[in-house]
């Protein structure tokens, strides 16, 4: 009876460990992430282009990896597809923005590069820098797909850190520490042709 009782005592000591190992994971839920607030997809006169916002919040480990010159890499991921009834859905259009971000200490300043495009910008502050990339205003997605009026497509967004880019120290690091887990969800609308 007593081994019983004893064996009841260790288990709850167990998941009590557990939970106390959770907590702070859990805390940090809300305060990090990617969020895709807003974004349309318009025709402009054969092309389909996106416009879209998006608020970047890093969590302490990715600030800490930034502010030691430690580059971000993020995908911004934009495909459109096509609704069947009988099969999956058919992928019409798949394209994408990457963005590299990093802290050079040297100039006290943050560098935000295109890599698609090349493009790079300098800015003094993280908002300011993160306010480029969380910002797309007509990006050309496709052009107008040939097909029945009644056919039915939709369009998606998601933004994702690329883990894999980090250095190979902190890549263990991030696949298991969840103020690592940066990503947002695919964000889908309707497109009206």
């Amino acid at each position: 009876m007593r081994a019983l009782a004893s064996n009841k005592a260790s288990i709850w000591r167990s998941l009590l460990c557990c939970l106390f190992t959770l907590l702070p994971a859990l805390g940090y839920a809300d305060t990090f992430g990617v969020e895709v607030k807003n974004a349309e997809i318009t025709l402009q006169g054969n092309s389909y282009v996106l416009s879209a916002d998006m608020d970047y919040r890093l969590s302490a480990r990715a600030l800490e990896a930034l502010q030691n010159g430690v580059p971000l890499y993020w995908d911004i991921h934009i495909k459109v597809q096509q609704h069947r009834d009988y099969f999956w859905d058919k992928t019409l259009a798949s394209s994408g923005i990457r963005y590299r971000i990093q802290y050079h200490a040297l100039l006290n300043m943050y560098r935000v590069r295109n890599e698609g495009s090349g493009e790079l910008y300098n800015f003094s502050t993280l908002s300011a820098a993160l306010d480029l990339m969380s910002t797309i205003h007509g990006f050309h997605v496709m052009d107008r797909p040939v097909g029945a009026s009644t056919e039915r497509y939709a369009v998606g967004i998601k933004v994702t850190l690329d883990r894999d880019a980090l250095p190979l120290p902190l890549r263990p690091i991030a696949y298991t520490n969840p103020q690592w887990y940066l990503s947002s969800d695919w964000t889908l609308w309707p497109l009206i042709k």
